[in-house]
């Protein structure tokens, strides 16, 4: 089947659909009713864009036959010289939408953040990477549900976990995962020296109950005092949790809600996503084209990104792209940067 048939079988499909959620009998089912507006949102744009590129693929048709006329040739020609660049655009889109859709990016993500090298000035940009996410997320309309936060009291952060939901969240944020540098100077350099810190960001999309299963015969549940900020309750009561999954020997814990069962849902929550994020790593292995393939492998320990503020640059390693809007990207103006990656690692996968 050409690429030009799969997209008329994508048609006949979104007519059926358009046909079916008119139907009273569907209407009334509401489940099959949601199913069936779910897959007429999925197709729509598929469709409105192939469309869009048969009644160009039939303008230049009309063009082609005007060539032979002396009169009308000129004008054929530049009527093509405009079709042409339009239909190839077009035809891009068309190849994008045959790559196959990753199923966790219409999830909401759990972010970790947590300093690297670097000491207090790591603390501090592990803060700042925080604020530069919530920014964007505020950005989005999405909303932030912290899970666990670990700080210095000086303002930086040794660890930080957070819920981002509201949208397609993973999708927008997952090429993030990796190791952060920050290069500048710190507030203590007397001399003006430039130091170098860093800072490990990892992606993961939150998973149900349903998505991956857990014995909990294989947990060890501990409860201690709450440290940090977070209010009066803090120190007074042990609400605070820790869960250790003996087989993977995954630890998580969770202290900033304001209870022991808010906690562990958290809790289990980072646990059922930390797990599946192990699982899908170990699948890769055994799918080294893919992993060539992909924009990043997600691994925390893969630098992807430096954050310059001498010449107020940020350089993505694994694109080569390089702003010079420092200051924009920290308050949470991501766009750009994560506009290219989508693109490039679409790009990517259509040469795979």
């Amino acid at each position: 089947m050409s690429i030009l048939e799969k997209f008329r079988s994508v048609v006949l499909k979104f007519e059926d659909v358009e046909r079916r959620i008119v139907d009273p009998e569907i209407i009334a089912d509401q489940s099959k009713y949601q199913e069936y507006i779910r897959q007429h949102s999925e197709l729509k744009d598929i469709v409105q864009v192939y469309k869009d590129y048969e009644r160009l693929v039939e303008d230049k048709a009309g063009a082609l036959e005007l060539l032979e006329d002396p009169e009308m040739k000129a004008m054929a020609e530049e009527e093509i010289a405009e079709i042409d660049p339009k239909m190839k655009e077009l035809e891009q889109e068309l190849e994008i939408f045959l790559i196959p859709k990753d199923p966790n990016d219409k999830k909401n993500a759990i972010i970790e953040i947590r300093s690297g090298t670097g000491g207090d000035e790591a603390a501090l940009f592990a803060s700042e990477l925080f604020r530069m996410y919530t920014r964007y997320a505020e950005s989005q309309n999405w909303t932030i549900d912290v899970l666990n936060l670990n700080d210095t009291g000086l303002g930086g952060i040794k660890e930080v976990s957070f819920l981002v939901q509201g949208g397609p969240v993973y999708s927008q944020l997952k090429y993030e995962s990796g190791t952060h540098r920050v290069q500048r100077v710190p507030d203590t350099e007397s001399q003006g020296r430039v130091h170098t810190s860093a800072a490990t960001v990892a992606i993961m999309p939150e998973v149900e109950d349903v998505d991956i299963d857990i014995d909990t015969k294989d947990l060890r549940v501990d409860t201690f005092r709450a440290s940090g900020a977070g209010g009066q309750h803090v120190n007074k009561t042990s609400s605070a949790i820790r869960i250790t999954h003996a087989p993977s020997g995954i630890v998580v814990s969770c202290q900033d809600g304001r209870s022991q069962h808010q906690n562990k849902e958290k809790a289990m929550l980072m646990l059922r996503s930390r797990l599946y994020e192990a699982a899908e790593k170990e699948k890769m292995k055994t799918t080294s084209d893919l992993r060539k393939s992909q924009v990043g492998s997600g691994d925390r320990s893969e630098k992807i990104r430096t954050y310059n503020y001498p010449q107020s640059r940020v350089t993505d390693h694994r694109i080569n792209l390089t702003l010079y809007t420092l200051e924009d990207v920290l308050q949470g103006k991501m766009q750009e940067v994560i506009d290219a990656l989508i693109s490039a690692d679409n790009l990517a996968k259509m040469k795979q």
